[in-house]
Order: structure tokens, then sequence, then C-alpha cells
């Protein structure tokens, strides 16, 4: 079993905009794997209808409830250590997958964030945005906003990270997304700076 303990603290996260699925790591792991992802996938969008006291009609149950069940397969399989942050405006959205992860620290603080932010990454088709990003709960961070190109597509990726080293836990944490829709992006902008504030650590 993995010795590291500590697990990113989700307390904090809004629930509105987001579905959250915890790492399907092992048993061994914090968390336990899902029997059975359909029902969970069915559950979490009956809720969602539920929460936004809106009509899903005949078909919004099922049609929600799939689309989760691919993005859980598809960012989160089984045995993957990372936490799934799937963001939408409307049940009905395409939900925009954000990923988060928490490990020892690695390395030197500023060499560690750059990497992880992935600020001098050689495929961006321009210089990344680096910024300075300070957390409450996580101290002062990295975030990086770059382009980089598709293989086999014309369509750039936009993708943006957030990354920080927690002294006092020996933690490196680093959360991530990317897509094609670059309009998609900015328009939750400030919704995935907020979850970057919200993520804190917690230790069992």
């Amino acid at each position: 079993m993995n010795d590291f303990f500590s697990i990113i603290d989700i307390e904090d996260v809004d629930p509105y905009p987001w579905t959250v699925l915890p790492p399907r790591s092992s048993a061994d792991g914090p968390f336990e794997e899902w029997d059975d992802i359909r029902s969970w996938c069915r559950e979490e969008a009956e809720d969602l209808w539920l929460d936004r006291e809106l009509d899903p009609g005949p078909n919004g149950v099922d049609f929600v409830a799939v689309t989760l069940e691919r993005c859980a397969e598809a960012f989160a399989p089984p045995g993957s250590d990372h936490w799934l942050f799937l963001h939408r405006d409307h049940p009905t959205d395409l939900p925009l997958p954000v990923c988060a992860a928490i490990g020892p620290a690695s390395g030197p603080r500023e060499e560690t964030l750059r990497q992880l932010t992935l600020a001098d990454d050689p495929q961006s088709v321009e210089p990344p945005v680096v910024k300075p990003f300070t957390s409450e709960k996580l101290g002062e961070g990295l975030t990086v906003f770059r382009y980089i190109p598709q293989e086999g597509s014309r369509h750039l990726l936009a993708c943006v990270r957030y990354a920080w080293q927690v002294a006092e836990h020996k933690a490196d944490v680093v959360m991530w997304t990317a897509t094609e829709d670059v309009a998609r992006i900015m328009q939750a902008s400030e919704d995935l700076e907020r979850l970057a504030l919200s993520l804190g650590i917690y230790t069992p």
C-alpha cells in the first residue's frame, strides 16, 4: 500500500457547476472503486435535474447518465488516482473535464511547479502565459495557459494548469484541463479559478 495518505479536500467545492468523481483507484487506496458505475451515474443525473429544479422530460435523465458514464470511462477509468470534476451550466451541456491529483513533493519548488504546469512546454505554439496563483489553502502556486497542436487535427488544444507545492504536507498538487473549444474554457474560467481556490489537503 502507498504510504502517502494525504488526499485532496473538496469540502468547499461549489456543487452547482461540478459533478465530482473521486479517484477510482484500487481498494487499497482511500476510495473504493465503484461496483456499478452505471447506477452511480444515473443517480447523479437524477440529482442534477432535481437540484436545478428543471424538467428532464422523457429522455433527459438517460441522456445525462450516459454522458456521465462516458466521461467517467474516458477521463477516470478504473485504477486512476486523480479526481475528476465535470463542469456544465445545464445538465445536457457537454461537460468540460477538469482533473486534480496529489502526490509526494518531487523536487525543488520552483522547478517542480514549472514541470507540473508545463510552463516550458516545447510543443506550445506560442510562449505559455505563466502567472503566480495564491490559494489560502494551498499557498503560492503557479497557473499556466497555453495552446498546443493536436496530431491529425487542425484544431489547437487550449490548456490550463494550476500547481502548488505545500511544504506543510510535503505534497505537490496539480489541476488541469484541456479542450479545443476555446470559447468553452474562457466561459468556465471563473469557475475554474474558484475550483482551484477551493481545493485543500486532508490528511486522515
